[in-house]
């Protein structure tokens, strides 16, 4: 198996499966792309407390945006393409657990906490837009296979505490018979305190797979179940951050997932040459919100600040007219600094994928082929609420009983403040695909595949049905023909060049089509305006490069080059940190870079490796879009700064979050049978905010603070892991060894509070227009301090 994070080695052979369904591998040396994967012995020598975490730490290109504050909702980036939980991201990442699409209907999110890194036998990451793993992937695809009782035999109990209170415990069982059939089970249990103020998670998985192989079938069937209750509090403004970084913003802000997924693998031979293969599956996801935020329509008004005579000193906030407004209905909208807001999102999704692989000659020459369709289905149901209130000393907010439901909330701008959402959407995937890798000699090797995919998406909006002004109510319908081709050559032994082109493709979701109306923009994940149609994203991949490393060598090494063209990209146009906006196409948008790694064993038991990635991220095409935030917008130029107002993206402005550098360094030392240590380093280059898409925001130290990019970092991690005795296994780990202050990503907002964090709804006087300006700041995700894990593992 290789090492998590390096190049494939060409002095063994690496299979991976040429689509998500398991059933038809081909060697990695076939495979026009730098294709990398990792076992569960890996990850468990990694001791990663999550996957997000190990991926961001041992594979190449890609780094990890902790846009939501938890670390078990993480933003994946991987050349510049997306697989986020938070709804509004660009997703551009399709990733499957044993054949099964984890992308959900609701926006293409992906729930890092529903995925049970302990149940992980094997993971490939697959670059580019390859056009078999089906819709969303973009810019790559990350495929998951779990464990069976035949692979992984034996018990395993394990236990680990650590800092910011955190404590675990992970089970483990698998075995089979002599009769063929398998059986395995885990389980996994965290709940830890956090490092921010009011920041306690709660993880709990359970995977059990049950099956049988004979010389001919193998059957599997399996049922995954998580809860989990997830604290992540964002963005914290930049100056706050220099005060206290474990501060928030405003609070709580809390996320609860349930899942089920049933899932159902067929593999059967059907003589030399024939495989037939597929699964099915049937998905439940509940997702409930509660979230409180600062309430951007009070921002600028007259609100009723108390003097030194009524108690002032405690009581530093405006709750006073904003609890008289609710009680008389009076635009308490405007006059309350605070809102709760929750969510219930109901996902169900169902499929089925069959596929017929042969392996034998094809228009006489030798090859790898495969042929298949698939068919999902998918519903989803999606309610919002909103509740007005007062944000008090310690950042959380009070409700009083004003609801945005058009009636106790009073109205705000003369309409009646209403914020209900009732939005229910269902999904049609029907896809077809084929691929065959052609042997045109020993050491030339010719891909061809292609898919096309026919969805249709249907809105129903429960409040405001029939379509019209502010109705949801919408159908669409996507089709397209994706094509790839490549080209491996191995013109000397050790030595191999590659070169492929494919594209993919998404369809926008439910959440896309509800939001996107630039005249009513909604608040995500909480409000939804309009459904005007948008164009599904075309993404056109080229990459080329080669590799080397040969039997008995101690080095391997590869360097490639790639280019991602997005047509019609979709583009979620933010102006604040709380996130209103509207999705739009964007014309263009290109991810391009260089990839190097280097891999050696210079002694026995000692392996180290680095990989560096230079990435180019950037816009194509002009535009225009709102730029509150940014001290660069058109209103800002006229004279009149800390208003709304638009900027102006050229073709070269970078896209937001990406960092230009990459680098990663790993080394790992056994030191005989029992001890063993490990170390690596995670490093970036700064990147630009979001809401400074054209690059041009600059702070004036009064409307506009802070520098409208996140600064560049190094972590370093270390482990070691002591064996004294057979079955038993003691272990630590200390991440972010020099404890250093970083931030994983910046967007620039409207901030609500003073140098002293006393709230400020009116921070300057009225402009010649009559407009209130705001202060506007750099908000930023702080990245985790150091921390300490200590755990025991007993095997038997």
């Amino acid at each position: 198996m290789a090492t998590a994070g390096t190049q494939v080695q060409l002095d063994r052979v690496e299979i991976v499966g040429l689509s998500p369904v398991a059933g038809v591998d081909v060697a990695a040396e076939r495979v026009p792309a730098r294709v990398q994967t990792a076992s569960a012995a890996d990850l468990e020598r990694s001791q990663a407390l999550d996957l997000g975490s190990f991926l961001n730490r041992r594979l190449a290109s890609v780094h990890l945006n902790e846009v939501q504050g938890n670390p078990w909702q993480p933003d994946l980036n991987f050349r510049g393409f997306t697989a986020s939980p938070l709804l509004g991201s660009q997703q551009g990442l399709s990733v499957y657990l044993d054949g099964v699409r984890l992308n959900q209907p609701f926006g293409d999110v992906v729930s890092w906490d529903l995925i049970p890194k302990a149940a992980i036998a094997r993971l490939t990451l697959d670059p580019g837009s390859n056009p078999l793993f089906g819709l969303n992937t973009l810019g790559g695809a990350l495929t998951l296979q779990t464990k069976d009782g035949a692979s992984h035999p034996g018990t395993s109990i394990q236990l680990l505490a650590g800092s910011h209170g955190r404590v675990a415990v992970e089970f483990e069982h698998g075995g089979s018979s002599a009769g063929g059939n398998h059986w395995y089970v885990t389980g996994h249990r965290l709940h830890e305190a956090g490092w921010r103020a009011d920041s306690p998670s709660g993880v709990s998985q359970l995977l059990a797979k049950l099956g049988r192989r004979d010389g001919t079938t193998d059957l599997a069937l399996t049922a995954a179940l998580a809860a989990t209750r997830l604290h992540g509090n964002g963005l914290q403004e930049q100056a706050q951050l220099e005060q206290d970084r474990a501060s928030v913003y405003t609070r709580p802000d809390v996320t609860r997932n349930r899942s089920l997924l049933l899932g159902l693998a067929l593999s059967r031979s059907l003589g030399a040459r024939w495989t037939l293969s597929g699964n099915a599956h049937a998905r439940l996801i509940h997702t409930r919100t509660f979230n409180g935020d600062l309430n951007d329509d009070a921002l600028g008004q007259s609100l009723y600040q108390p003097d030194a005579g009524e108690d002032a000193a405690n009581t530093p906030f405006p709750q006073r007219r904003c609890i008289a407004q609710a009680l008389l209905q009076d635009e308490p909208a405007e006059a309350c600094n605070g809102v709760l807001r929750r969510t219930l999102t109901r996902q169900g999704d169902q499929g089925l994928g069959l596929q017929l692989g042969y392996d034998g000659p094809l228009f006489g020459i030798q090859s790898q082929s495969l042929v298949g369709a698939s068919a999902d289905f998918s519903r989803s149901h999606f309610t919002q609420g909103s509740e007005l209130g007062y944000v008090n000393a310690d950042r959380s907010i009070t409700g009083v009983g004003a609801f945005g439901d058009g009636v106790s909330g009073g109205s705000l701008d003369g309409e009646p403040y209403d914020t209900r959402v009732d939005l229910s959407g269902r999904t049609r995937t029907l896809s077809a695909f084929a691929s065959t890798v052609l042997d045109l000699d020993a050491a030339t090797h010719l891909n061809l595949s292609g898919r096309y995919n026919h969805t249709r998406l249907r809105n129903r909006d429960a409040l405001r049905p029939g379509g019209g002004p502010g109705s949801l109510d919408g159908d669409q319908r996507f089709s397209r023909l994706n094509p790839a081709l490549g080209l491996t050559w191995a013109p000397a032994p050790g030595l191999q060049l590659w070169a492929g082109a494919n594209q993919g493709s998404r369809a926008p979701s439910s959440i896309e089509l509800g939001c996107a109306d630039p005249a009513h923009p909604c608040k995500l994940p909480n409000a939804f305006a309009g459904d005007p149609p948008l164009r599904q994203v075309v993404t056109t991949t080229l990459e080329a490069g080669l590799r080397g490393g040969a039997p008995g060598q101690a080095l391997s090494w590869s360097l490639g080059v790639f280019r991602s063209d997005n047509r019609d990209d979709l583009l979620f146009v933010a102006d604040d940190a709380a996130g209103f906006g509207y999705f739009k196409n964007f014309g263009r948008t290109r991810r391009q870079g260089v990839e190097l790694s280097l891999n050696a064993r210079p002694a026995a038991g000692l392996s180290a490796g680095a990989d560096l990635t230079l990435l180019d991220a950037t816009y194509r095409t002009a535009e225009v879009v709102n730029g509150a935030s940014n001290s660069s917008n058109d209103a800002a130029a006229a004279g009149l700064p800390g208003v709304d107002g638009r900027i102006e993206i050229r073709p070269g402005d970078r896209i937001p979050l990406v960092p230009r550098r990459l680098l990663k360094l790993h080394a790992d030392l056994d030191l005989g049978d029992a001890w063993s240590l490990g170390a690596d380093t995670v490093a970036t280059s700064g990147a630009t905010a979001r809401g400074n898409e054209n690059g041009r925001h600059r702070p004036d130290g009064a409307y506009y603070l802070g520098p409208g990019r996140s600064a560049g970092y190094a972590v370093v991690n270390l482990n070691a892991a002591w064996k004294p005795a057979k079955g038993w296994k003691l272990f630590a780990q200390v991440s972010n060894l020099f404890d250093r202050a970083y931030s994983s990503a910046a967007q620039l907002g409207p901030t609500g509070f003073d140098a002293a964090g006393r709230f400020q709804g009116q921070p300057f006087a009225a402009n010649a227009n009559g407009d209130r300006p705001l202060r506007h700041a750099t908000f930023l995700a702080p990245g985790a301090p150091r921390s300490v894990q200590l755990g025991a593992r007993i095997a038997f």
